[in-house]
C-alpha cells in the first residue's frame, strides 16, 4: 500500500494515494474507484458521528477525484508571490493573493455601489501597509469633497498627500484626452518623483463620453489601457455598470483589461444588499462565486465563507 500523505482536514485534492489527517481518526471506504458521489456521501457521514474535537480522514484505495469543486465549495485560492495585495478584508485570499503586478483592471457597478471607496482603500492601503505610493486621477469628483468624504473611514488623504505617499489629482476628461495625444505631462513627473505604484482612474465611463461613436470609444479606451500599461503601475479604473448580476451585460473594454471586478448593490424589498464578483483576473486563479459585501466605518469588507442572494 502506498504511503498515506498528510493533508488538511477537508483536502481532497487530486492525488492517486490514499491521504490521512494527522492526528484524525481514520475510516476507509474501500474501492471508490474515482466515484465523486460516494466521497460525498461517505464525508457528511463521517461529520455527523464524529466527537467533539475530533477530526476525521477518508482512506481510500481508489483514485481521489480531481474536480474539488464537486466535493467542496473552495474560496481561499493558492498565493502567488508576484501579487499586488489590495489589502482589502476578505478579498486578497480568493483571488490569489491581490492582483496581478503592473495590471490594468476595471472595477465596475453602479452610482452608490463603493467604487470610489475600493479603489481609495487600495491606494490608502498600499500607502500605509505595503509601502507603494499611490496616484488617484478623478475627472468627476471634486479633490477638496473626496478627501473630505473619505476621512469618514479614518483615511486622512491630505497627510498622505504630505507625506507623498499618495497623490490626487484633478483632471478634466478633455485634459486626458490632450494627454493621449502630447504624452504623460504631470503624471508622469508624479509617478517618477514618488515612485508610483499603484494608480486609479475615476473614471473610465466620463472618458468616453467625450467620444460620440463606438469606434472612437473603444480606440480612445484602448490608448488609455496603453499609456497606463506603460507607467507600470497596478491600475484601478472605474465604469459604471449594472447594479444587479442578472443584468450585466459585457462591455468591449471588459475583453481588453486583464481584470474586472464588479460590485453590485441589489435591492431586496425594502433595503439593498452588497455583493462582490471577480469576472476576469487575466493570468489568475480566482474563485468563482459572488460574495457578500459591506462598506464598514473601515472601508469594505468581503465574506468569502458567506452567501448572497
Amino acid at each position: 500500500m502506498p504511503a498515506k500523505k498528510e493533508v488538511e482536514v477537508d483536502d481532497l485534492s487530486g492525488a492517486d494515494q490514499p491521504i490521512v489527517v494527522k492526528g484524525a481518526k481514520p475510516v476507509v471506504i474501500k474501492d471508490r474507484e474515482d466515484k465523486e458521489e460516494d466521497v460525498k456521501e461517505a464525508k457528511p457521514f463521517l461529520l455527523k458521528h464524529k466527537k467533539e474535537g475530533e477530526k476525521h480522514a477518508i482512506l481510500t484505495t481508489g483514485k481521489i477525484p480531481e474536480r474539488r469543486e464537486e466535493v467542496k465549495k473552495e474560496t481561499r485560492v493558492k498565493e502567488s508571490s508576484d501579487r499586488v495585495p489590495t489589502g482589502i478584508k476578505g478579498l486578497d485570499e480568493v483571488m490569489g493573493g491581490g492582483l496581478e503586478q503592473g495590471s490594468v483592471n476595471i472595477i465596475g457597478g453602479g452610482p452608490g455601489s463603493g467604487k470610489s471607496i475600493f479603489c481609495m482603500q487600495f491606494l490608502v492601503n498600499g500607502a500605509l501597509k505595503f509601502n507603494e505610493p499611490g496616484i488617484y486621477i478623478t475627472f468627476e469628483e471634486n479633490k477638496k469633497k473626496l478627501i473630505k468624504h473619505m476621512k469618514s473611514f479614518g483615511w486622512d488623504l491630505e497627510k498622505l498627500e504630505k507625506e507623498d505617499k499618495l497623490t490626487i489629482v484633478e483632471y478634466t476628461p478633455q485634459q486626458v484626452k490632450k494627454l493621449l495625444s502630447e504624452g504623460g505631462g504631470i503624471i508622469d513627473n508624479v509617478i517618477e518623483k514618488n515612485k508610483v505604484k499603484r494608480m486609479v482612474i475615476d473614471s473610465l465611463t466620463a472618458f468616453t463620453l467625450l467620444h460620440k461613436d463606438a469606434l472612437e470609444k473603444i480606440e480612445a479606451s484602448l490608448a488609455l489601457f496603453n499609456m497606463v500599461s506603460e507607467w507600470g503601475c497596478t491600475a484601478l479604473l472605474t465604469a459604471e455598470s449594472e447594479p444587479d448580476p442578472s443584468q450585466h451585460k459585457a462591455m468591449i473594454m471588459e475583453f481588453e483589461v486583464d481584470g474586472v471586478i464588479l460590485l453590485y448593490n441589489v435591492r431586496k424589498e425594502d433595503t439593498r444588499e452588497r455583493s462582490l464578483e471577480i469576472l476576469k483576473l487575466r493570468g489568475i486563479h480566482h474563485a468563482s462565486k459572488i460574495f457578500p459585501m459591506k462598506v464598514t466605518d473601515q472601508g469594505i469588507e468581503i465574506y468569502p465563507k458567506e452567501v448572497v442572494f
